[in-house]
């Protein structure tokens, strides 16, 4: 199966069980046309992996832009794509077999160019980039678990408070591996109120030179992964949800396809 079959088929099913849920996946009384969804869904991949326009798109595929973007966001305000990242990524622990939630996790951070539409501009000092920051939480097997976007010139472990809370939420408790960007007793007090504790290593050498330590080096892989999807080497999205929802989209295309192929070994 394609890529963009195998995305398309993992998005249906969770549509389909939050229909069942009842938690507003098409409007009240009205059947959702199926054929125009499985069309919406297989765009939103192709401007996640191509990287073009909205109205590129909807001028190719003879789909009002207005509806592909209304339907993308839509599903990105009802946590569609973080709730189907997250899961798949446990999915994926289980059939590595693996416990469900991990004992520890890797932080790290991305700086990356915005366009002046973007929802925020900060200068990282330390990497000469105008734009944002992604800092992602991965297990080791470079699944994503969680995200933060915030300007690029907020301090690491300010952009990383918001994400312990959520992390307790999802059920993890133990070691947050990070580099030195994450030391300091306030973070780290901060994280042992969730039972979370931060583990800091060096991220590199005194010449700048990468320096891998343990499993800290799963996150860089991670956003290797992720800069083969076009559409999140640069930002253009005026909401920082809607890029998020990119990001989690990537990640979703990932790991079904891995599931799939393990599947048919």
């Amino acid at each position: 199966m394609a890529d963009i079959e195998v995305f398309v088929f993992a998005v249906e099913a969770e549509l389909e069980a939050m229909d069942r849920e009842r938690v507003g996946v098409h409007r009240r009384g009205r059947k959702p046309d199926l054929a125009l969804r499985r069309r919406l869904v297989g765009l939103v991949w192709t401007l996640t992996f191509g990287g073009m326009q909205w109205r590129v798109a909807g001028w190719l595929s003879g789909i009002p832009f207005t509806t592909l973007h209304s339907a993308f966001a839509r599903w990105a305000r009802l946590g569609l794509w973080r709730r189907l990242g997250q899961r798949l990524a446990l999915d994926w622990r289980l059939a590595c077999g693996d416990e469900v939630l991990p004992s520890a996790v890797v932080v790290d951070s991305r700086s990356l160019r915005s366009a002046p539409s973007a929802w925020a501009r900060g200068i990282d000092g330390g990497k000469l980039i105008k734009g944002v920051k992604a800092l992602a939480v991965c297990d080791k097997h470079g699944s994503l678990l969680d995200l933060e976007l915030y300007p690029a010139n907020t301090d690491d472990r300010a952009g990383a408070l918001p994400l312990l809370s959520r992390l307790a939420a999802l059920g993890f408790q133990g070691d947050l591996l990070g580099d030195s960007g994450f030391k300091g007793a306030p973070f780290a007090t901060a994280a042992l109120a969730h039972d979370i504790h931060v583990s800091v290593s060096p991220g590199g050498t005194r010449d700048g030179c990468f320096l891998p330590s343990g499993i800290r080096w799963v996150v860089e892989r991670l956003f290797a992964w992720l800069s083969r999807y076009r559409r999140l080497n640069i930002v253009y999205d005026r909401a920082p949800d809607l890029f998020a929802a990119h990001i989690w989209i990537a990640m979703i295309s990932i790991i079904s396809r891995r599931l799939v192929a393990q599947t048919h070994t």
